[in-house]
């Protein structure tokens, strides 16, 4: 967690619960407006992506992706 992030919760911590509903609120829509269905990447998980695909663990040829999710 970065240390933006960190720092945002804890101010939102000092707020009353009220205030606080209401920056939950304010977040989740700006998030929803920057990623309404939930596909884009964050850095973090982009660095992973990236070291899963370059790992060469498994080579796509050796998957039967008819099978996936059966």
């Amino acid at each position: 967690m970065s240390d933006t992030v960190m720092e945002a919760a804890r101010l939102m911590d000092m707020l009353p619960e009220s205030e606080q509903n209401f920056a939950y609120e304010f977040i989740k829509k700006l998030v929803l407006a920057w990623d309404p269905d939930f596909t884009r990447l964050t850095p973090e998980e982009a660095k992973r992506v990236d070291a899963a695909e370059s790992s060469g663990f498994v080579d796509e040829r050796e998957i039967d992706w008819s099978e996936i999710g059966h």
